[in-house]
């Protein structure tokens, strides 16, 4: 037996392994471009309203390039390529079906049924020799015959006669598949014969070598790098190892907006001319005169120093962007107007990192500021502007009319807590808002998720008291009403509690598998990104300035905030966040922080104070609880079973220490509750 290789000349395998490969790599990009998106910017609902800051085309502009970055082209366009390649493959794999040779088979050559006989055989295979015999056959050129053909017929339909009527043809055919016997053993490579043939064999040892010596060690390497460039909060090293450098225990907003220019994303943005172009301008705009600031930009003194001090360059030019940015201050330059939108979302990016930091140290001042400046990037808002702002058309001298030269802002809340004709006279005037802008700055408003605290206290599950060192859970009580809003009802008390659903209870378990509700994004027409608004809660130390217990995030929530068409459903919501309780028994106050990260004016900031107790102490008092119910022979144990319809323990007999009497006696003392540890909370209005 002799081998030989046969190369896939017609494209009859080679296609199905590049189609195989392709759909394995193709189908999965397919999916992961085209499910639906969990990416809560893009489901959450959205504040309604027609209002256009000024330049919106650019913020849109710069929100749209960053959604087609987030479906990232390139694996669009790999999956095109993929399609259109696996069509191709297929299409070869149906053209040449057409032309693959078939199975060596004596009755499909003489054309008989497997179940004929061997008279039948014998009968057609005169029939064919006599019109295919070589002496009498003749070519019909209609039908491209030729008389090479026609011999080759001729033999083909003995041999298969032969197979089927001669013992030892027929067990050739019947062992070896073929009527002459064992033929040579075929190695079949799936590929064209030109491609490692005819010299070509150097180019494919050149192609491998490419792809397994050049292109993957460049891929791997590329994602190693990446993976240790970037920081989990999503900027680079670098600018993280900045921001901790700028660190201090008494940073300020102003000086945390200082320690973002320092990131080195801007520098990929800010190439070449940009660097500098445009600075003196912005810098003369941000450092006139402002009508309720001493800078257009809302920088004091301090900050100006800083940035006067700082080398031309992009570092300074940022900074000016971002001063820029944050005081709403014209530059008259589409160019500039641009950059100054585009610096205020990595900055953000660059605020959640000094978060990071800060919450490693642990002190509470640099923690607030990581937190109010991302409200201040979010709504565009100078430090100690004030949070009027935020609401739509609403100028220097809409926020002057209402405020007055008093040195305390008034809030969104505090200003729709007033009458309409009080609002109304104040903001509706000539310099002031026209009546459809007025209407439109309250609808916004009554749009706005605020959240109003309206009980906090610590609990255990399933236990009455808190001892040392166990999981505490402080349950937060809150319901969304947003400011302005006149027909709230008033809080039910049963929704204030925190039962322990019982271990059997099914209905408990189906209503943690309820989808989340997601807040809609944050009112931001200045700011070139869609954020989905996210609520930190955290425990401080006032006296030690400390963070006691570390932020819980909540971006979710379990009950619906707004009905379908936008009102407020004044549900109450249950945020819960875990810890470890203090070793040892004591009353322990904390302030309570709950902070909306995207708007100004909206955080919650309350004493709570943790009663642990000593474990013997509370075991005592659990058993003083198990004899606290009515004996069943008093009047009160009758009428106990009567209203529970249950009979009641008992009492055990307890000896009084001044007396040496046996008579029975019983406590009236009722069971304690969380109650026992719950915080001195303030009304849902009294959020600071």
């Amino acid at each position: 037996m002799s081998s030989d290789y046969s190369y896939d000349d017609q494209g009859q395998f080679y296609p199905f392994f590049i189609f195989t490969l392709a759909t394995i790599v193709t189908v999965p990009l397919t999916y992961s471009l085209l499910r639906p998106s969990k990416d809560a910017d893009a489901l959450a609902p959205r504040t309604k309203t027609d209002f256009k800051a000024e330049h919106q085309d650019l913020v849109d502009k710069q929100r749209a390039a960053q959604k087609r970055k987030q479906r990232k082209v390139k694996r669009f366009v790999a999956v095109l390529i993929g399609w259109a390649l696996m069509g191709f493959m297929l299409y070869l794999i149906i053209t040449t079906q057409r032309t693959v040779a078939k199975i060596w088979n004596p009755y499909d050559i003489l054309g008989i049924t497997e179940s004929a006989t061997e008279k039948q055989i014998k009968t057609h295979y005169k029939k064919l020799s006599v019109r295919l015999h070589p002496d009498k056959a003749r070519p019909d050129p209609a039908k491209n015959e030729t008389v090479e053909s026609l011999n080759d017929k001729y033999v083909e339909i003995t041999k298969a006669y032969q197979a089927l009527t001669d013992e030892e043809v027929r067990n050739n055919y019947i062992q070896f598949g073929h009527p002459d016997g064992k033929q040579s053993f075929s190695i079949g490579i799936a590929l064209p014969k030109f491609i490692i043939s005819d010299g070509n064999g150097t180019y494919v040892v050149l192609v491998y070598a490419l792809l397994l010596g050049v292109l993957l060690p460049y891929l791997v390497g590329s994602w190693w790098y990446g993976t240790q460039r970037m920081s989990k909060e999503g900027v680079l090293i670098e600018s993280a190892n900045n921001l901790f450098r700028e660190y201090n225990d008494t940073i300020d907003e102003g000086g945390l907006i200082t320690a973002l220019s320092t990131g080195k994303e801007f520098e990929e943005q800010l190439k070449g001319d940009k660097a500098e172009s445009g600075l003196a301008k912005i810098e003369s705009r941000i450092l006139a005169a402002g009508e309720l600031s001493p800078f257009a930009g809302g920088l004091h003194v301090k900050d100006k120093i800083k940035l006067e001090n700082l080398d031309s360059g992009v570092r300074r030019k940022v900074l000016a962007l971002l001063w820029a940015y944050l005081g709403r201050v014209e530059l008259d330059d589409p160019a500039l107007n641009s950059a100054k939108y585009m610096v205020a979302p990595i900055a953000h990016a660059l605020t959640q990192s000094f978060t990071a930091i800060s919450l490693a140290y642990g002190n509470t001042v640099p923690i607030l500021t990581s937190y109010f400046t991302s409200q201040r990037l979010i709504q565009a808002l100078p430090p100690k502007a004030s949070p009027l702002f935020q609401l739509p058309h609403f100028t220097p001298a809409v926020v002057k009319a209402i405020e007055g030269d008093s040195k305390i802002h008034t809030s969104v809340q505090q200003f729709m807590d007033q009458p309409d004709a009080r609002r109304r006279s104040l903001v509706v005037g000539k310099g002031l808002l026209t009546e459809s802008q007025y209407k439109e700055a309250l609808a916004v408003a009554r749009q706005l998720p605020q959240l109003r605290v309206a009980k906090a206290f610590f609990k255990v599950t399933g236990e009455k008291f808190i001892i040392p060192s166990s999981l505490v859970s402080l349950v937060i009580k809150g319901r969304f009403i947003p400011p302005g809003s006149v027909d709230a009802p008033p809080v039910n008390l049963d929704d204030l509690e925190d039962v322990d659903p019982a271990e059997d209870d099914l209905n408990a378990l189906k209503k943690g598998d309820t989808k989340p509700i997601l807040p809609p994004i944050a009112y931001a027409p200045r700011f070139a990104r869609d954020h989905s608004p996210r609520w930190f809660v955290f425990l401080t130390d006032s006296k030690q300035g400390k963070m006691a217990v570390p932020p819980f995030t909540f971006a979710t929530f379990e009950k619906p905030i707004f009905t379908e068409d936008g009102k407020p459903t004044c549900n109450m919501q249950t945020l819960k966040a875990q810890f470890a309780a203090p070793p040892g028994p004591g009353h322990y106050t904390f302030v309570m922080h709950v902070i909306c990260d995207s708007y100004v004016g909206f955080d919650t900031k309350m004493e709570v104070t943790l009663v642990v107790e000593d474990a013997s102490k509370a075991a005592a008092m659990d058993a003083e609880d198990e004899i606290s119910e009515p004996d069943e022979d008093s009047i009160a144990g009758q009428m106990n079973a009567l209203k529970t319809g249950s009979l009641p323990r008992t009492a055990k007999p307890k000896k009084r220490k001044d007396d040496s009497s046996d008579e029975e006696s019983a406590t009236d003392e009722e069971e304690d509750d969380t109650s026992d540890t719950n915080t001195d909370t303030e009304d849902e209005d009294g959020g600071k």
